[in-house]
């Protein structure tokens, strides 16, 4: 491992910045851009060309349902990346040899504009590439800090989370122009040359960086220790049973829930009941395993019911790029402005937002005597996401009245969006690293991405279950529409989490897990 050696006064030295992330920061922007200049226009190109096959009424479910699959392969395959980083590879590695793949993900989808199966491999090949090195840059980041510095951890976070918006913010205006004046290959080539830039850039560090080694084979891994936990039978093991029923039950709709949803769900049920039944009895892990070990499966559990709680956020998120675009296609705006267009206020609001956030907003709080830990601005931003859902409703219903609707009035649901975002997702990153084990850190951050497949998760399984004859009723004796309707229940669902969110806050032990 690669590390500065520490002067004797070293305790007393301001902290200072690492050298080496300017190369992570440019990576992760250019990355970024990449990502989100072909997600952005994904919906509006499915829509337009690649499914045109599929009858028009079918045509908009079945393009969100293709959008929402391809985010939770991407917010999946971070279990594969952390995997293959802590016991094989490093982080470094591990991220260079996805970034090529990612590559060849963009390059697929600039050829294979007209073939169905091409452009779908391209879009696997991404969630492959985007997913796998997801945990691994921002616990990459991690690294870069130890005891000395880690007050400038937040920062860098912030600095991180700001330039992913910066990239965000130009692809979100310039794809869809692209792809209306120049077609899908040059629109989708666009972003492939973004990631070839930064994958060079990134490659062009590797002299600079603290590389924290893989640990290989270990034995008293995350789901070593769960397993001798369940092994010892009694109620762990029953409740962990439970979970493998369910997913049983879960596979076995694949018919009606599709196989992306179902094979989700089904890991869902196993990894939840199996967390839970291993809590229930992990001291019966003491003695096969170290203590160090069991206790840091402990810490990794805590944290897990934190982030089952933020899923409801990401379901809420994601879809300003699917439900919010299609909203935005019955609005009234200018002939050259496209519905997609509209996503690049949540990252301009983004590059305001946080630097206002730490330079006023959070200041402010402060000497008002309202301490902005961490877990409160997680839970407010959840609950701000249900506020900008019950906006979006509220238009929703103004549009279905057949009034004419200015798409200036969806600038409210994506500020308050953005903002929540911002307290969650930012503030997030860092957290997730600095509550896992040293050993862990993979671990925990492939959790976190897998939060947001879960919240994914939420939107298929709902649009599967408004579909059925007793929702359909339901909701036509509401007098309102099928999309007002998910709107105000994804609302909700936001809310209620956030409640549950503060309550379990409350009781969570906060953990210092930086190197010494």
């Amino acid at each position: 491992m690669t590390a500065t050696t520490a002067t004797p006064d070293a305790s007393t030295a301001p902290a200072r910045m690492p050298a080496q992330i300017p190369y992570i920061i440019g990576n992760e922007g250019c990355e970024r851009f990449s990502f989100y200049g072909m997600r952005n226009i994904l919906t509006v190109f499915l829509m337009t060309s690649l499914l045109m096959s599929v009858p028009e009424e079918l045509r908009k479910g079945e393009a969100k349902a293709v959008f929402h699959t391809f985010v939770i392969g991407v917010y999946f395959f971070p279990l594969l990346g952390g995997w293959l980083s802590d016991r094989f590879f490093g982080k470094y590695n591990t991220i260079f040899w996805l970034s090529l793949l990612y590559c060849c993900g963009h390059a697929c989808l600039a050829i294979f504009e007209n073939n169905l199966r091409g452009f779908y491999f391209g879009l696997f090949l991404i969630s492959l590439g985007s997913g796998g090195i997801k945990p691994l840059v921002t616990s990459f980041v991690g690294d870069q800090f130890d005891k000395s510095n880690r007050s400038l951890a937040q920062k860098v976070y912030d600095a991180f989370y700001w330039i992913i918006n910066f990239g965000s913010f130009f692809a979100s205006l310039l794809m869809p122009v692209l792809l209306k004046q120049f077609g899908a290959s040059v629109a989708f080539g666009v972003p492939g040359v973004l990631m070839a830039l930064a994958t060079l850039i990134f490659w062009s560090g590797r002299k600079t960086y603290v590389h924290v080694p893989p640990r290989g084979a270990n034995p008293h891994s995350f789901l070593k220790v769960v397993w001798t936990a369940l092994k010892a039978g009694g109620l762990g093991l029953a409740v962990a049973a439970l979970g493998v029923l369910g997913a049983v039950v879960s596979l076995s709709q694949i018919g009606s829930l599709g196989f992306v949803a179902a094979v989700c769900l089904a890991l869902v049920l196993v990894m939840g009941f199996g967390g839970v039944g291993a809590s229930l009895q992990l001291d019966r892990a003491r003695g096969v395993h170290p203590d160090e070990a069991v206790d840091g499966v402990r810490a990794v559990l805590r944290v897990l019911v934190l982030f089952a709680l933020v899923t409801p956020f990401w379901s809420l998120f994601d879809q300003k790029a699917s439900t919010w675009v299609l909203q935005a296609d019955q609005m009234a705006k200018p002939e050259w402005f496209q519905s997609s267009m509209m996503q690049a206020l949540n990252p301009a609001l983004v590059m305001i937002l946080i630097p206002f956030n730490n330079l006023v907003l959070y200041p402010l709080l402060e000497r008002a005597g309202v301490k902005v830990t961490a877990l409160r601005r997680m839970g407010a931003g959840i609950a701000l996401a249900g506020a900008a859902w019950i906006v979006a409703g509220m238009l929703q219903l103004w549009l279905d009245a057949g009034d004419t609707v200015s798409i200036v009035w969806q600038m409210l649901p994506y500020a308050l969006l953005t903002l929540g975002e911002v307290l969650v997702s930012a503030t997030g990153l860092e957290f997730a690293y600095s509550q896992a084990p040293l050993a862990m850190k993979g671990t925990i951050m492939s959790f976190w991405n897998l939060s947001v497949t879960v919240g994914n998760l939420w939107v298929l399984l709902s649009n599967v279950s408004v579909k059925s004859p007793t929702a359909l009723a339901a909701i036509q004796s509401t007098g309102y529409s099928e999309t007002a309707c998910l709107m105000f229940f994804f609302a909700g669902f936001a809310l209620v989490a956030a409640l549950l969110f503060a309550l379990a806050a409350r009781r969570y032990p906060l953990q210092d897990n930086y190197r010494g």
